[in-house]
């Protein structure tokens, strides 16, 4: 077994070449009362465990395999460390040092981050391993038993604290590598306050015989990056000088975390062993001019094994490294200005003052990261469901209670969030299902066009096309856009003629039956099913979702899941009862519009009368510009015509004129006598005519007066302009024009009626129903009020796992900061 170079055996005062420095050690319990002080603070915060939660300084050690790593470390802290052929640290290794005034001590304990399979736990598990060790030679066994139990997940931690050595040696681990963590916390009156951890060294392959594959390469890889990632962490880079610089890849994963080198210390080991003649190709790291480094290159020399055997001490070891650089070429032959970056002593300095600054520039910091943390930590556990409460029955009915009040205030309705984020409440996601529900069904109305259906549509006033059934007297701003207007299927007024027509018995000559007006309004009517049974289910769909989010917020914590999934079934099934219920209510409304009715009498005959007047403007001046453009109409020839006398031949003239219009449906003759009045003849009643004001435009003032003047010698004093149109025949699509209003306004009236019906039927089955009866429906269905009320109460009760370990990982976690709080306090006090 190899001993521990001890770092206090005195060596004789005379004896040559040996630095008697006490700040060159740092064990030596001269070191400087402050820098002493901070790194007591650092290492007590490491003992508290804050590591785990602020990043604090510390040295890492990395290196790649076989680097001298472990010599180093030895050289350091006084403790020997387990050798083997190959890799030696397949864990990381932690030693923090503490100077107490109490007997030398090790306490070794094994920190686990990870489960068997590799998963992270998520708080760290620390247990110590083995009683504390009060002999230094014991501490090297102790270490390699605790690397195997972690390199062996599936066992218990302890069988590995009394297993042979013999036994268990010669078995191969479950595992290569490891993430867990072996820690080492030494303390006595001649040992520093210090932190470091040794990392496995960076490999190249893994040996089978260790029963790894190339995934524990990485593994190492993001070992070592996870702690030389921290911004608080001194790279303690080891290369050894046997190896080519360019095949260490230790030294290109610090540069990448630390590329300006300012937190790196580089140290050469094995100098001896430098190919003869290369010696010179090592000085320029040294001299910091190849790779250099904000605290430089230092070079170290360790005894060898041979030299170890020997039970050499501490200072006969240093003795030694002091007259190898002394005496050897090229370290002999240095400036003196490098000198200083020679040997174990000068590198501990430097190591001790890096890490006392890094200490002094990271305490003001780490306070306020520990203030931050601990209100967040604190803030994280208010917000945990409040742990399970002794009466099991009491908490599952205040419980649901609360359930069920937030249910009804959110069936009632709540203020909807604010920002991006927010979610909207049930009333504010039905709302737009709402609306669109109001926009399919206005756009069902009947689409009627006062046109012939072989009129050319670019004949139709533009003002028509863009306004289509003028939507404008539409109040409520529901209105359709033209686009949405054009593409629905036209009714041409022709076509309401002859299904007029066709539909008359034994009814007066000018006179239709109503069922002309009912098959268009039931042929309305049928278009509601489609998007009112949509308009429901898509509401059914939004309370189901929201009622699920409700039982989650309330449930989720309790009976390990089991409550929140019976509370959704249950409430499921009673959302799915109240959907149910409205769509009946639905079907009935829609029975309800199978028979045209209403009382709204002046609603309905005011819109009769917008709706005529749009129809009969529209075919007015669609006639009025066809006449001022000579647009062609052409009469039967067979139609007979028939004519009125005018009593004033003064106006025959203007009137004849129009007899050039062949298109025109009037035509005027004047008699070879003229003294006789002239004859305005008019085209049969079942030839297309123009409106009469057409023709009075047409004629002109001073034709109009001449008419006028005309009908008083006949004796119809007190006749106006306006009164001429009465002198034509009337529009013969009249009849066809008011079924279109009559319909067209009886569908305005049914249609807002049915509007307002649709969602107050759904508001009332489908959500206000949510609040019917659900108390005794989630009682007697969990089986509360059973027989087994109790235990099925005692079931609920339980917390989830998820959440009781959570509560204890931030429970712990609130320790560590608030001890290292008081760690601070009374340190700096």
């Amino acid at each position: 077994m190899l001993r521990a170079l001890s770092p206090h055996a005195s060596p004789s005062l005379d004896e040559p070449g040996v630095n008697l420095d006490p700040g060159s050690d740092l064990s030596n319990p001269m070191l400087y009362s402050q820098m002493r002080q901070k790194l007591d603070v650092m290492n007590r915060l490491h003992s508290a465990g804050l590591q785990l939660d602020i990043d604090l300084p510390q040295i890492a050690v990395i290196g790649n395999q076989s680097a001298g790593k472990s010599s180093l470390i030895e050289a350091i802290s006084g403790i020997t460390l387990p050798r083997e052929a190959g890799t030696c640290t397949r864990c990381p290794t932690e030693c923090r040092l503490a100077r107490k005034d109490a007997s030398w001590q090790c306490t070794v304990s094994i920190r686990l981050t990870t489960d068997p399979a590799g998963t992270s736990l998520g708080q760290a598990r620390t247990h110590q391993f083995g009683a504390v060790i009060f002999d230094k030679g014991e501490v090297e066994e102790r270490i390699r038993r605790a690397q195997r139990a972690i390199l062996n997940p599936s066992k218990p931690l302890d069988a590995f604290l009394t297993a042979p050595e013999a036994e268990a040696a010669w078995k191969p681990s479950e595992l290569a590598f490891s993430m867990n963590c072996i820690t080492l916390q030494i303390s006595g009156p001649d040992v520093a306050d210090l932190s470091f951890c040794d990392l496995p060294g960076l490999i190249a392959s893994v040996s089978s015989n260790r029963g790894g594959n190339d995934g524990y390469i990485a593994l190492v890889k993001n070992l070592v990056a996870s702690y030389i990632k921290k911004p608080s962490c001194i790279i303690l880079l080891t290369v050894a000088c046997e190896t080519d610089f360019e095949n260490q890849g230790a030294h290109r994963m610090a540069k990448a975390h630390d590329p300006e080198g300012k937190r790196t210390i580089g140290v050469l080991t094995k100098p001896d062993r430098i190919p003869l003649g290369e010696e010179s190709t090592w000085l320029p790291f040294v001299r910091n001019e190849k790779e250099p480094l904000e605290n430089n290159w230092f070079v170290v020399k360790q005894p060898s094994t041979m030299e170890l055997l020997s039970n050499m001490s501490w200072a006969q070891a240093r003795k030694m490294e002091d007259e190898f650089f002394s005496l050897k070429a090229p370290w002999s032959d240095l400036e003196q200005m490098h000198k200083k970056y020679l040997g174990t002593n000068n590198l501990v300095e430097r190591l001790s003052e890096v890490l006392s600054e890094l200490i002094a520039e990271r305490v003001p910091e780490i306070q306020d990261e520990l203030e931050r943390s601990v209100m967040h930590t604190r803030e994280l556990i208010s917000h945990l469901p409040a742990p399970p409460a002794s009466d099991p029955r009491n908490e599952i009915l205040t419980l649901l209670y609360s359930f069920i009040q937030d249910l009804s205030q959110h069936v009632k309705g709540v203020p909807d969030g604010f920002g991006a984020a927010a979610q909207p409440g049930l009333i504010q996601a039905i709302r737009p299902e709402q609306e669109k529900f109001k926009r399919a069904i206005r756009g069902t109305a009947p689409y009627f066009w006062p046109f012939d259906k072989s009129i050319p549509t670019h004949l139709i006033p533009v003002d028509y096309l863009l306004a289509g059934e003028a939507e404008t007297f539409d109040s409520g701003g529901d209105d359709q856009q033209p686009d949405l207007q054009l593409e629905r299927q036209k009714i041409f007024v022709d076509q309401v003629l002859r299904r007029a027509q066709s539909a008359r018995t034994r009814e007066l000559p000018g006179h239709y039956p109503f069922v002309v007006q009912t098959t268009f309004i039931e042929e309305t009517i049928k278009q509601w099913e489609a998007p009112s049974e949509a308009f429901c289910k898509r509401v059914h769909g939004i309370v189901s979702q929201h009622v699920k989010e409700l039982v989650h917020k309330h449930f989720e914590n309790f009976g390990q899941g089991r409550l929140e999934q019976q509370m959704r079934t249950i409430l499921q099934q009673h959302v799915n009862e109240c959907f149910e219920r409205a769509e009946e209510r639905l079907k009935w409304l829609r029975r309800l519009e199978d028979v045209p009715f209403t009382l709204n009498t002046h609603y309905l005959s005011d819109y009769k009368d917008k709706y005529l007047a749009i129809y009969k403007g529209a075919r007015e001046r669609h006639f009025r510009r066809n006449f001022m453009n000579k647009e062609t109409i052409a009469l039967q020839p067979s139609t007979p015509a028939r004519s009125v006398s005018v009593a004033n031949t003064s106006i025959a003239p203007s009137m004849s004129s129009m007899s050039s219009f062949p298109s025109s449906p009037f035509s005027f003759s004047q008699p070879s006598n003229t003294s006789s009045l002239p004859k305005l003849v008019f085209p049969p009643s079942n030839a297309p005519i123009f409106p009469a004001t057409a023709v009075t435009l047409q004629i002109g003032a001073s034709a109009t007066a001449k008419v006028l003047s005309g009908l008083a010698e006949l004796g119809m004093h007190g006749v106006t302009e306006e009164d001429l149109p009465k002198l034509l025949p009337p529009d013969r699509m009249d009849p066809a024009l008011v079924i279109m209003a009559d319909v067209r306004a009886y569908f305005q009236v049914a249609y807002k009626r049915f509007t307002d019906n649709v969602p107050l039927a759904i508001d009332v089955e489908l959500v206000r129903g949510l609040e019917n009866g659900v108390m005794k429906i989630l009682f007697d269905r969990l089986g509360i009020n059973g027989p087994r009320g109790d235990a099925i109460c005692k079931e609920f009760a339980q917390e989830s796992r998820k959440v009781a370990e959570r509560r204890v990982d931030l429970g712990r976690k609130l320790e560590r900061l608030e001890a290292g709080q008081r760690e601070l306090i009374a340190a700096f006090l």
